[in-house]
């Protein structure tokens, strides 16, 4: 069935034309709300160019997923930077810090006060901790130009990372569909790993 449907897609230029404006929006989009999982998306649209004929169909995928990325942090950290400022705060403010767990937040401040914007170039690539350091520099006061500055290698890098991912899975199979399957279950093990991890410390007492 799925292969039926892989060769039933539309010629290649027309992927393009709708995959990578739906790629940004959707990458732009998840940077904001928790709804759409942005790695394995990057990792996915690698594998669909990898097999594609155009030598810089993965460039582009790279130069979008990290645009949209960017754009994302930066449009979430305006928006709750307008709620640090407010008195009564703001929804987006309280979102962001109603998805960073208090513990997660405390390391984040203190890896922040101990190592300056290196730890935000680094929150991209760890599971779960682009939000409690984004707390952390909003509740620091950390100017919107200083954060741009840091998140742009910040997103570079996990743009490359989960292409990577992709370009792994796709190299492996024949098939698109295959690589995208096994990108895919590859991005999500990597991305739930922290989290079972943390609860079976917790459950064990360790």
């Amino acid at each position: 069935m799925i292969q039926e449907v892989v060769r039933q897609l539309p010629p290649e230029s027309t992927q393009q034309a709708v995959g990578y404006p739906s790629l940004f929006l959707l990458v732009a989009l998840g940077a904001l709300v928790p709804v759409v999982p942005t790695g394995a998306l990057v990792s996915s649209a690698a594998v669909v160019a990898l097999h594609q004929s155009s030598p810089f169909s993965l460039l582009i995928v790279f130069g979008v997923a990290s645009a949209a990325a960017f754009l994302g942090d930066i449009c979430l950290y305006w928006l709750g930077r307008r709620g640090v400022r407010s008195k009564n705060g703001s929804k987006w403010l309280r979102a962001i810090s109603d998805r960073a767990a208090p513990e997660r937040l405390a390391q984040a401040q203190q890896k922040l006060d101990e190592n300056g914007a290196v730890v935000l170039v680094l929150s991209r690539l760890v599971p779960a901790g682009r939000i409690p350091v984004m707390l952390a520099c909003l509740l620091g006061r950390m100017p919107l130009h200083r954060f741009a500055r840091g998140d742009v290698p910040a997103c570079l890098a996990w743009a490359a990372t989960y292409q990577l991912i992709g370009i792994l899975g796709g190299s492996l199979f024949p098939e698109p569909w295959q690589g995208v399957v096994a990108a895919v279950g590859l991005t999500l093990l990597i991305s739930g790993a922290p989290a079972v991890w943390r609860r079976m410390r917790a459950r064990f007492g360790h």
